[in-house]
């Protein structure tokens, strides 16, 4: 979270330009480096042949390997075009350019990319759309639930969870719930002593 506030920062100050993109089914690109096998799956399964198991191929959604693996696809491939991993926080890759960089930040399947020069960004976007499935979603509007609100012309840009506590009332059924000065039941009376 410290990271997306610091980048977030950056973009403000400098004028910075913030795309995101998403990963269409992230954990399915993971490739397996060992053998494993399930029962086949309800409706699948054969006549005469129940007591045969399917060979998984590729990585699937609930493996406990597959973020591990999904991981180590997308490192590599960030890695031979050119970005170095930050040591602080593994899930944030930097490149430099003459006059210019591009920092990506990387969220299981989340991505914000903020830089100086979006040709270099956008280059950077068809990189990814021919390596992983992906869904550009241009400027940055939203990240981990929380909504970015950004004022270019005044160089300000601020982070807002309303909609995720909103969310949360409502599961709570607490929607309707009055607001106080103090989180603290009607039923208790506060003294001096």
């Amino acid at each position: 979270m410290s990271t997306i506030r610091l980048i977030l920062g950056m973009v403000a100050t400098e004028n910075l330009h913030l795309e995101r993109l998403d990963v269409k089914t992230a954990f399915l690109h993971g490739d397996l480096e060992e053998d494993l096998y399930m029962i086949q799956p309800e409706g699948f399964i054969v006549q005469g042949q129940e007591n045969l198991v399917c060979k998984l191929r590729k990585s699937l959604y609930g493996l406990k390997q597959a973020p591990r693996q999904w991981y180590k696809k997308f490192d590599n491939f960030m890695h031979r075009i050119g970005f170095k991993r930050c040591e602080a926080d593994h899930c944030c890759y930097v490149k430099s350019f003459d006059n210019s960089y591009i920092i990506l930040l990387l969220y299981v399947d989340d991505m914000l990319i903020a830089g100086s020069d979006i040709e270099k960004i956008n280059n950077l976007k068809k990189q990814l759309s021919k390596q992983f499935a992906m869904k550009d979603l241009g400027a940055a509007k939203q990240i981990l639930g929380m909504r970015i609100i950004r004022d270019k012309a005044n160089g300000t840009l601020k982070l807002s969870q309303s909609e995720y506590v909103k969310k949360v009332l409502n599961r709570f059924n607490m929607n309707e719930a009055k607001p106080v000065s103090t989180p603290l039941g009607s039923h208790f009376k506060l003294s001096k002593e």
